[in-house]
């Protein structure tokens, strides 16, 4: 049981890394110290849906990550 949470654990991990990479970004670092003087996009289509994806598997990541600890 244990190897199971461990690959579930390691293809959800995967996944995540690559819709985080597919996310798209307004001016990369700029943007973190308050650069860019964009106004502010709503996400839409494919975009809105990879960031709902990415949250459910950031939460199944960490109840993984829970469970293994309190094993």
């Amino acid at each position: 049981m244990n190897e199971i949470t461990i690959i579930t654990q390691s293809i959800v991990s995967i996944i995540l890394v690559v819709l985080i990479l597919l996310q798209q970004r307004g001016t990369a670092l700029g943007s973190a110290f308050g650069g860019g003087g964009e106004s502010y996009s709503t996400r839409r289509g494919a975009q809105k849906n990879i960031f709902y994806i990415t949250i459910i598997l950031t939460v199944i990541f960490l109840g993984l990550s829970l469970y293994n600890l309190m094993k």
